[in-house]
């Protein structure tokens, strides 16, 4: 992301969390002259304690000098959690004030890391890299999702494969809430990587062939993790209930396992044995 786009996302973000804020909550009176929802700039600059023409710089995209504090200031105003903080440093200072190390190449998945998804037998996993490339999966997930080894490496971006694949779109009960969660991590990403031109070209790309994707990146959250119940209609298997977690590989790799783990009161778990049974995948 080159530094206006860093600023554009800067603004945009602003704007959006400034909107999320119900005036009352924060003892301004809701009024009947409010155009747009949420707070206007001059309340924010009020309970920041910033100057007016300041904020405004700020949230119109201006490169402009801000200090920890006075942002600190600013994300506390605007209620945001550490995720949503950490996002508005990383654009404000591009990366948090340091450069992070970027990997042209796919990273490699340790083998310790390939042994523990084949381990989890039954738990759909996926691995991916701070792309959203996905570098690894299990069994399990071949069957509750696709066929990952028919599909070219370079065409293995799950951000894409969502909107383009309809397998995905039908898999999902409540679509647009399962890709939320992959876009809120997607734009942790985004923010923490602000000197990759990648990712603005890859934004660019989806918002133009997927309107779908411009509204859902625009209404976004930003979460390093997210946990979520997750509701699926399989074409063979019917109805499968999963809980996502989302972690971040240790290390130099970048790497994020995308865990499914099969509702403990349900029958997924079940359900999903005899899917890979039936496939002689399991002897």
């Amino acid at each position: 992301m080159n530094n206006q786009a860093r600023l554009q996302a800067l603004s945009a973000f602003l704007k959006t969390q400034r909107a999320k804020i119900q005036p009352e909550s924060v003892g301004f009176p809701v009024g009947t002259r409010r155009r747009t929802p949420g707070l206007r700039r001059e309340e924010v600059a009020q309970l920041a304690g910033v100057s007016l023409t300041w904020y405004t710089w700020l949230e119109q995209g201006r490169d402009i000098r801000v200090s920890a504090s006075v942002l600190d200031a600013i994300a506390s105003t605007l209620q945001m959690n550490a995720d949503e903080r950490k996002y508005l440093f990383d654009l404000a200072y591009e990366g948090g004030g340091g450069v992070a190390t970027l990997r042209e190449e796919q990273p490699e998945v340790p083998p310790s890391l390939q042994r523990i998804v084949q381990e989890l037998r039954y738990c759909p996993t996926i691995i991916s890299d701070r792309r959203y490339q996905i570098v690894g999966w299990n069994e399990a997930a071949s069957h509750v999702f696709l066929d990952f080894d028919h599909i070219p490496a370079e065409e293995r971006n799950l951000i894409r494969l969502l909107f383009t694949r309809k397998e995905l779109q039908r898999l999902a009960v409540n679509w647009e809430h399962f890709v939320s969660g992959f876009l809120a991590i997607f734009r942790a990403y985004y923010g923490q990587y602000v000197e990759d031109e990648w990712y603005e070209q890859f934004l660019e790309e989806m918002k133009a062939i997927h309107p779908d994707f411009h509204r859902l990146w625009e209404q976004s959250r930003v979460s390093s993790a997210p946990e979520v119940l997750i509701e699926f209609r399989h074409a063979k298997a019917g109805k499968m209930l999963f809980h996502l977690t989302s972690l971040q590989v240790q290390g130099d790799t970048d790497l994020r396992c995308s865990v499914y783990t099969p509702a403990p009161d349900s029958p997924t778990e079940g359900k999903l044995k005899k899917l890979m049974e039936r496939s002689g995948k399991i002897l």
